[in-house]
């Protein structure tokens, strides 16, 4: 790795050296002539790393000088990076005139003081000595100047053959199927053969495969010629031609050349039909490919040639990337199996009980890689005993070493990377297993991390980082992800082999990984990333305050992308530990519960790349606009972000700002037009005379990617607005999503609907009042999701919806909303994909023309009339869930008809629907139609008296019922649950007297009863609840329970209890199990003034504890004191409280303190208690 790093910083180095601004600057401090000594020295150094690089793998002493050089090759570029910055410092300064106090008060005092030449002087003087030290040691190490070596040649590729046990082989059945068929399948071809491609990463079995097939063609006539070649990384087309020649019967004849051979080659194959397996080419080169097939090209029609290959690049230029086999990994079932024949020379592990465990969680983290199923199987062979199964469990794979077969196959591709992929795959190590990488974000890091080499050619960065990405997913270090196609997925063995080759200027600080982090050795990390845990404490970052040269600091997490989880972090991490990190060039803190941005972010100015997305800031400081060496900076989801800093134009760098999704932002930064180097802006925002024009949008000629652009209203100009939307049309071989808000046209300029956009995914047109006609979206042929909403005008959907020929062919969601006018959907089209359609605030619309909607599964209708619902109802038998709110005049005769048509549903909610007072005849009947019901919910049914109107709900032992749910209903007086019942939650249903469980509840998991006034029961959990989880019951007035000792449910994890007849305090002791960790109490009328009065209530079990209503306590500190578990404390509508438990608040993940006034003044900075409070991740007083 050492010497990967140094090729690609020296050639950063020698750039910076060459630049005229560095050299002005290093003139005027009167370092020109150093600088010049220590780039001779380096050019030495370069000169010897071919030599060193070969060494190393046997040399200790070579690895330790190539260690030691890298480390000074990061310190000459952060002191060439401190110059730089200087240089750019007083450009800004000098073109801006900026000597006035109030200018000078912005900048930050280190940039102020950047010509402190003794201190320079100093730094640089340190780093030749240390250069000149490992110059003269070169010639100790007898390092020489050596050329560029050969490709390492893989020798057990070589000993690979065609011979295989295919009894050994596992879950191939179906892929050899596949491929036989092509094999025997006679298809149109220009030439006399064609080839079958098998693809897949290093190790998913693609010669095992291959090995099949030649062997089932072995006894068939099918081919009379056959033959078998490992190709491996050198693609020498003469050994290849001359092993076919000597496969298909040519003896041992010698060749003095090529020609002589393929001439001899053509005659044995001439008019025979062959089949030729190549196994494991790597070759991407058209050229060696064109010379090897010359002399197939005399065979018989129908020859086959496999091709086994990580790359997709040579299949793609040959044509055949498109019918290329790829290869996944094996089923769960398959990988157990394949892993016991190894382990056991079994098929399972049934006659191993007590290993069964261990083995099944090796399996699960092979993710069904045969190569490496296998080469751990053949590892525990001989090991019986349960500890040694153990601790391969819980050992990183690839710190297995020479042990196994998994490391040096996948080595294999990483050592046939170039310098820059190697360095760019390193770089990953960063991210936890299951990462879902986006290449835009990955490529930006590259960039800001300077590890993109520069294109001599026209090319873009961002382009050559694609080229980079695109190398590394074909050659399978990185695949599709299942379920998102633009997303990329890293398999865990790749994973481990990044981890293994990025050496010690990498670090992962990641739980899973189980790596203590301390102070001895932080210094020589340079690129670190945290993977976020919901709460994350001071402690587990203490270390890292010794970490002053690190470079890179990323907060990662493994949640899916779209979603907007927030991890809370100690405040004491931002303001002690961060701040100590001077030379940070990447800083990530995506998706923490950050509200301030901190201070001393605008003092980094080394700092390329600020991540600050989906994170609570409102502001962003104005010392943000002194970081002139940024070049990315990001806050996407900054829902309150209100305020950018006002000297943003100081940025001169900033090449991609992205400020998607920020509602409150409604200005543009003052002279962001003149930020030429912008590249991404992902947002403009278009204000008039006074503000951002439309017309400074000329001056950023090299804008790209995802634009959207608010305001076009404000346009003052002659030029009609359809016109100005007709010049924004984009390019149609790019364009995935469109929106378009507020447009003030009546019609859509004629690109909108443009089947010539084949990519265009998603569409969604808002707030376009004026507007009487939808543009024909019906011929856009990949349109998935489509949004229309705020048409004020619009009356009808007509056949120019759909257009001319087959409409909507991808479509899957569907949505209307706010549409008032509309009163007619008149487009006959049968929406073939169609999963998902929702109506909202349609009230006109009557009369609706649909003939089926044979794949809807999600229908959702709000505030329309019943007509709607019964039309759509009638057409989409498949529907399997149904959503409707606010539909005025559905009355029980209406919904009893809908009702026949529900039989495939299996969630139901119903909303605001007062005229219901039933939601079926009889129980009987219900369930016969609603066979497959699992969930169903009914909230604000204002007169619904029952389920059934004429028995209480009784499904029977068929019912699927499972979760019900039953809010605010206040007519609705008992309830009696079916056998099937897991979930159940009555809330506000004031006139409720009684609820019953037809089979005692048995299967009941989780029950939450409140605000249920008149309900009397006095035992509602019975003995036979033992699977209940979650107990709330709260706000019952009259009911009178004190649930005797003992007969809680044994698997309680959750109680939230208050405001019952019987105060909580007149409880005796109560036998808790040990599985109950939260704990939740309410009482307002009690008399507790002191939590101890309480304590025999508190199991230690407790991690969570919420105190709310006690409005006569005055002491927490005492009573709490055996809860050493306890990580999460609330404390809600406590006026009186006094003080908090100082003896668990350094324990604590969260703290919350809601309507407290005393516990609120206690807990600001300057009192006692902030000191511990200040270590708490989640805090949230108010």
């Amino acid at each position: 790795m050492a010497e990967i790093v140094l090729s690609g910083f020296l050639t950063v180095v020698f750039e910076k050296l060459a630049s005229e601004s560095l050299k002005k600057i290093a003139r005027y401090k009167g370092i020109d002539s150093e600088l010049k000594i220590l780039k001779r020295s380096l050019i030495q150094i370069k000169d010897l790393l071919n030599d060193a690089s070969e060494k190393e793998i046997t040399n200790e002493a070579v690895r330790r000088w190539l260690n030691g050089l890298q480390h000074l090759a990061y310190d000459i570029d952060d002191l060439l990076d401190d110059l730089a910055t200087e240089a750019m410092h007083r450009e800004f300064t000098e073109e801006s005139g900026a000597t006035s106090n109030m200018v000078r008060k912005l900048i930050p005092t280190c940039c102020m003081n950047f010509s402190l030449s003794t201190k320079m002087h100093d730094k640089l003087d340190s780093i030749t000595t240390k250069l000149q030290e490992l110059v003269e040691e070169k010639n100790n190490l007898g390092l020489r100047v050596k050329g560029e070596s050969r490709r390492h040649i893989n020798m057990n590729r070589r000993l690979q053959t065609s011979l295989v046990d295919a009894s050994s082989i596992v879950g191939r059945d179906g892929d050899k199927d596949a491929l036989l068929h092509q094999l025997f399948k006679d298809e149109p071809c220009d030439r006399n053969f064609s080839i079958v491609p098998i693809v897949g990463m290093g190790g998913v079995g693609k010669t095992t495969l291959a090995r099949l097939l030649y062997d089932e063609m072995q006894g068939n006539d099918h081919f009379l010629l056959k033959a078998w070649v490992c190709v491996s990384d050198e693609f020498d087309i003469f050994k290849i031609s001359k092993t076919i020649f000597q496969s298909i019967g040519g003896g041992n004849q010698n060749f003095s050349d090529l020609n002589m051979l393929q001439v001899a080659l053509k005659e044995k194959i001439s008019k025979k039909r062959f089949l030729l397996v190549l196994d494991d080419v790597w070759s991407e080169s058209y050229t060696e490919w064109e010379i090897l097939e010359r002399p197939f090209l005399s065979g018989a029609p129908g020859s086959k040639i496999i091709v086994t290959t990580r790359k997709f690049s040579l299949l793609t230029q040959l044509g055949y990337s498109t019918q290329a086999y790829s290869l996944s990994v094996l089923s769960h079932e398959s990988a157990v199996s394949l892993f016991a024949q190894h382990a056991f020379g079994e098929s399972s592990f049934d006659s191993h009980p007590t290993l069964k465990p261990h083995g099944e969680g090796i399996v699960e983290k092979c993710d069904g890689l045969p190569l490496a199923l296998i080469a751990l199987g053949r590892i525990l062979r001989t090991k019986t005993n349960e500890e040694e199964w153990k601790e391969l469990l819980d050992s990183e794979i690839w710190r297995l070493g020479k042990r196994d077969e998994i490391i040096p196959a996948l080595r294999l591709s990483y050592h046939d990377l170039s310098t820059s992929l190697k360095h760019l795959f390193a770089y990953c190590s960063l991210f936890p297993k299951d990462y879902v990488f986006d290449m835009e974000e990955l490529i930006l890091l590259w960039m800001v991390e300077g590890f993109l080499p520069q294109s001599h050619t026209s090319k873009s960065m961002e382009r050559v980082g694609v080229e980079y990405f695109e190398e590394l997913v074909s050659r399978s270090f990185f695949q599709h992800a299942p379920d998102d196609k633009s997303l990329f997925v890293m398999h865990d063995l790749m994973n481990d082999l990044a981890t293994s080759v990025a050496g010690d200027l990498f670090s992962r600080l990641d739980i899973k990984m189980k790596k203590e982090v301390r102070k001895e050795g932080m210094e020589q990390y340079r690129h670190m990333s945290s993977v976020c845990e919901k709460y994350m404490v001071y402690k587990r970052f203490e270390a890292c305050k010794a970490a002053k040269n690190l470079r890179t600091f990323l907060a990662t997490s493994v949640v899916v992308k779209k979603s907007r989880e927030i991890f809370f972090i100690s405040n004491k991490i931002l303001t002690e530990l961060l701040c100590e990190l001077p030379l940070l060039r990447v800083l990530s803190l995506s998706c923490l519960n950050i509200n301030l941005v901190p201070e001393f972010i605008g003092i980094l100015k080394h700092l390329r790349y600020l991540n600050l997305s989906r994170t609570g800031i409102t502001h962003l400081p104005d010392n943000v606009s002194n970081l002139y060496n940024l070049q990315t900076l990001i806050v996407f989801g900054c829902r309150s972000l209100k305020e950018l800093p006002k000297s943003f134009s100081k940025l001169k760098n900033l090449q991609h700002f992205d400020m998607r999704d920020t509602p409150l932002l409604k200005k543009m930064p003052l002279g962001i037009g003149g930020l030429k180097s912008l590249r991404i802006l992902s947002k403009f925002i278009i204000e008039g005379d006074n503000g951002f024009s439309i017309t400074a949008l000329k001056d950023l000629k090299d804008l790209q990617g995802k634009i959207s652009i608010q305001g076009l209203d404000k346009v003052q100009s002659g030029t009609l607005e359809k016109e100005v939307f007709n010049v924004l049309k984009p390019h149609n071989d790019s364009l995935k999503e469109l929106g378009i808000v507020s447009y003030g046209g009546k019609e859509f300029p004629n690109w909108v609907g443009d089947p010539s956009f084949l990519w265009l995914a998603h569409v969604s047109i808002n707030g376009c009042k004026n507007s009487t006609f939808l543009p024909p979206l019906g011929q856009l042929p990949s349109l998935k999701e489509l949004f229309i909403e705020g048409m004020a005008m619009f009356k009808v959907v007509g056949p120019e919806f759909r257009g001319t020929s087959l409409a909507f062919p991808s479509l899957k969601i569907l949505s209307f909303r706010d549409m008032k006018g509309w009163e007619a959907w008149l487009a006959n089209a049968t929406f073939p994909c169609l999963e998902e359609l929702s109506l909202d605030r349609c009230p006109n619309l009557v009369k609706i023309s649909l003939e089926t909607l044979p794949s809807l599964r999600v229908l959702r209708i709000n505030r329309c009339g019943p007509d709607v619902l019964t039309n759509l109802i009638r057409v989409a038998s498949s529907v399997t869930k149904l959503d409707i709110r606010h539909i005025s005049g559905l009355n029980d005769k209406v919904w009893g008809g809908v009702l026949q048509c529900l039989g495939a549903v299996e969630e139901l909610r119903i909303e605001w629907c007062n005229e219901i007072r039933h939601l079926w005849e009889s129980d009987a009947k219900a369930g016969n139609i609603l066979v497959n019901l699992r969930k169903l919910e009914v909230t604000y049914c204002s007169n619904l008296v029952s389920l059934g109107e004429k028995e209480v709900v009784n499904f029977g032992h068929g019912s699927n019922l499972e979760f019900i749910r039953i809010y605010f209903c206040k007519k609705m007086q008992h309830f009696s649950c079916p056998d099937s019942i897991e979930s159940l939650s009555i809330f506000d249903c004031a006139s409720v007297t009684s609820i019953s469980f037809r089979n005692g509840g048995k299967k009941l998991k989780s029950l939450s009863i409140r605000g249920c006034e008149k309900l009397l029961q006095k035992e509602l959990i019975n003995s036979s609840m033992q699977m209940l989880e979650y107990i709330q019951i709260e706000n019952c007035p009259s009911m009178d329970a004190s649930f005797p000792r003992g007969l809680w449910p044994r698997n309680l994890c959750s109680l939230s209890i208050g405001w019952l007849k019987t105060p909580i305090s007149e409880w005796g002791p109560q036998n808790f199990p040990i599985s109950l960790v939260d704990l939740r109490l309410g009482g307002q009328s009690e008399d507790v003034t002191n939590f101890s009065q309480l304590s025999h209530l508190l199991p230690s079990s407790l991690t969570s504890l919420r105190i709310h209503g006690f409005e006569k306590l005055e002491l927490v500190s005492v009573g709490l004191q055996h809860l050493t578990s306890l990580q999460h404390l609330s404390i809600y509508y406590c006026p009186n409280t006094m003080d908090l438990p100082g003896m668990l608040l350094t324990s604590l993940l969260s703290l919350t303190i809601l309507r407290c006034p005393n516990l609120k003044e206690r807990s600001d900075r300057r009192d006692s208690y902030w000191s511990l409070i200040s270590l708490i991740p989640c805090i949230y007083i108010s």
